[in-house]
């Protein structure tokens, strides 16, 4: 009798896990808490954007990355005064430490001085990164 229970829970919680990262994938949310957190161009190997810039930490073998770099470089060439700056998250191993990023792709929205104002982890919607860029702005 106990085999079907623990079985049952599993399911339950593998379902609820699943439901919220689902529910949570892709949303621009608040960078940080006190909006400390700054790139510079050091960081970024680049210039940032005159209004805003769009950085995307990625892998070579991420499915999603792809996708997400199509939609910000679309955002990017309508909006201007924003740049659209990739980066190799092997690459940039102690840039990826400084700023948490767990997982591919990660998405951070930097306004004009390069202090982080929005961040998404997995692929943002179009619509959620124009109007990240609408505050960042």
């Amino acid at each position: 009798m106990t085999g079907p229970v623990v079985c049952v829970v599993v399911l339950a919680v593998a379902t609820m896990f699943g439901l919220l990262r689902a529910r949570r994938d892709g949303r621009l949310r608040v960078g940080t808490k006190d909006g400390t957190v700054r790139l510079s161009e050091a960081d970024l190997g680049g210039p940032l954007g005159e209004r805003a810039t769009l950085v995307q930490f990625s892998t070579a073998f991420c499915q999603p990355c792809r996708a997400t770099r199509r939609v910000l470089a679309e955002v990017a060439g309508m909006v201007d005064g924003v740049a659209h700056v990739e980066l190799d998250a092997e690459a940039q191993l102690e840039l990826v430490r400084r700023l948490e990023v767990l997982r591919t792709p990660t998405v951070l929205v930097l306004d004009a001085a390069g202090r982080v104002v929005r961040r998404a982890a997995g692929m943002p919607r179009k619509a959620d990164v124009i109007a990240a860029l609408g505050q960042a702005v």
